[in-house]
């Protein structure tokens, strides 16, 4: 019988055809990759801004986290770092504009590797504790600082929202003093 005179499974009208196999599946619920690693799946987030390495002789330890802010000043632990941590700062300023939070590791001897991501940073007074969430929906305003509710005004955290839209979440950290970092979602 010649080949093109075969006929063809017929399927439902609708129904998708997928090569058997793992890679054929998607992904779970949890939205955990399935199938053959190399072959397709779901990229992963992007967790840098920027990725560079510099050279800290006098730096100790193996791992530090910095923020560097806008008016050049570098915060280790919400303290200003010491000149040692400068290093580091200074070679993610030639790729990425302050403010922004970076993880740095040593790699070898003096040869750190740093990662940096871009922050939202705002100046915020008036204001007890450390961490503030900011919910604004519908049904009203809910302010927590140190996870306790507070009726306290946060005209700048409530700007910081608006720019989201009419509903959103601000969550902060303080860093030092009154300066704040910021993350603002719309809901």
């Amino acid at each position: 019988m010649p080949l093109f005179g075969r006929r063809r499974p017929t399927r439902p009208p609708g129904e998708a055809v997928r090569p058997p196999g793992l890679s054929a599946e998607p992904p779970g619920w949890d939205g955990e990759p399935r199938g053959e690693p190399g072959i397709h799946g779901i990229p992963r987030a992007r967790r840098w801004d920027a990725v560079v390495t510099a050279s800290a002789q006098s730096l100790e330890g193996d791992t530090t986290e910095l923020v560097a802010l806008e008016d050049g000043s570098v915060l280790v632990d919400g303290e200003p770092a010491d000149d040692a941590v400068r290093p580091l700062a200074d070679a993610v300023r030639a790729v990425l504009e302050p403010p922004f939070r970076a993880e740095a590791r040593r790699q070898d001897g003096s040869t750190w590797a740093i990662g940096a991501s871009s922050i939202v940073v705002l100046e915020a007074a008036g204001l007890e504790g450390n961490e503030v969430e900011l919910v604004l929906t519908r049904e009203g305003r809910a302010l927590h600082v140190d996870g306790r509710p507070s009726f306290a005004a946060a005209p700048a955290f409530e700007r910081a929202g608006e720019h989201e839209g009419r509903e959103y979440v601000v969550r902060a950290n303080r860093l030092a003093g009154d300066v704040w970092e910021v993350e603002a979602t719309a809901l």
